[in-house]
């Protein structure tokens, strides 16, 4: 992956931290930034680490998209089959979709500002741990446009009355609210946050990669399918990380009372 603009990046202990770098805008999101987290991920998954970790730089995760780029996209001529607005709002989309898709756990660290798309990409991780500063808002409507790409993800995450709430009244919820519904796991004081983030990361190294990429798979289709229809494809699933090599290492570590050898990587 080529050195980006946007980001600070580094791996460390087979895990890619990478931090939104804009602060003189509060990290908002360009078009660039989009490029970059995707690449990141795609680097993350071809390094085979263990997690990718999301966080903003100076106090703040994410002000939302770079009106900027929408501005130089309104500037442009419609076509017959080509909205210039529409392939910018659509390339944040694919960012989200492959954070939501990926094998590799995602861990947000999220203080002051997530606004809008940086709403959109908290709603999208595996674990989100926030600061007591952190104040989530979705502006969109107040601004006259749709929050369209995250609209999905924030029924997931919220649920449909609370994500409607929110997108109508543009509401605000501090980090405590923000726990109370369910859009982050834990609320920590700034300066615990580091600690926090390294309890959490422990814990997922007891996971298996290749499991863990696996049940995130098949907790994807159970949100849109019936239980019933998942009996077989759930049971191959277990069948064939039971006949793994993680399987069978995970079992004889359990027999031997010892840690799994992927819990001592990294």
């Amino acid at each position: 992956m080529s050195a980006p603009r946007t980001l600070l990046v580094e791996r460390r202990a087979r895990v890619l931290h990478v931090t939104l770098n804009r602060p003189a805008l509060r990290n908002a999101m360009s078009l660039d930034m989009v490029d970059e987290l995707i690449n990141a991920l795609a680097d993350a998954e071809q390094a085979g680490d263990r997690a990718i970790v999301l966080r903003g730089a100076e106090g703040h995760f994410c002000s939302g998209g770079d009106i900027k780029d929408m501005g130089a996209a309104q500037g442009q001529p419609v076509s017959d089959d080509v909205d210039p607005i529409a392939n910018v709002n659509a390339r944040f989309g694919e960012l989200c979709v492959a954070y939501a898709s990926t094998g590799l756990p995602v861990v947000a660290v999220v203080e002051g500002a997530v606004m809008g798309g940086g709403f959109g990409l908290a709603c999208v991780a595996d674990v989100v741990l926030a600061s007591e500063t952190a104040l989530f808002r979705l502006p969109e409507t107040g601004l006259g446009i749709v929050p369209a790409q995250i609209a999905p993800f924030l029924v997931e995450r919220l649920g449909y009355s609370e994500a409607r709430r929110l997108a109508v009244t543009g509401g605000k919820l501090d980090a405590l609210k923000a726990l109370d519904v369910g859009l982050v796991h834990a609320v920590h004081p700034t300066a615990d946050l580091d600690a926090a983030l390294e309890a959490e990361l422990a814990q997922i190294r007891k996971g298996a990669p290749n499991a863990i990429a696996a049940t995130k798979a098949l907790m994807r289709r159970a949100r849109l399918e019936a239980p019933a229809s998942l009996v077989q494809d759930a049971a191959a699933a277990f069948a064939k990380a039971a006949r793994s090599d993680e399987g069978a290492e995970g079992m004889t570590a359990f027999l031997e009372k010892r840690p799994a050898r992927w819990a001592q990587e990294g």
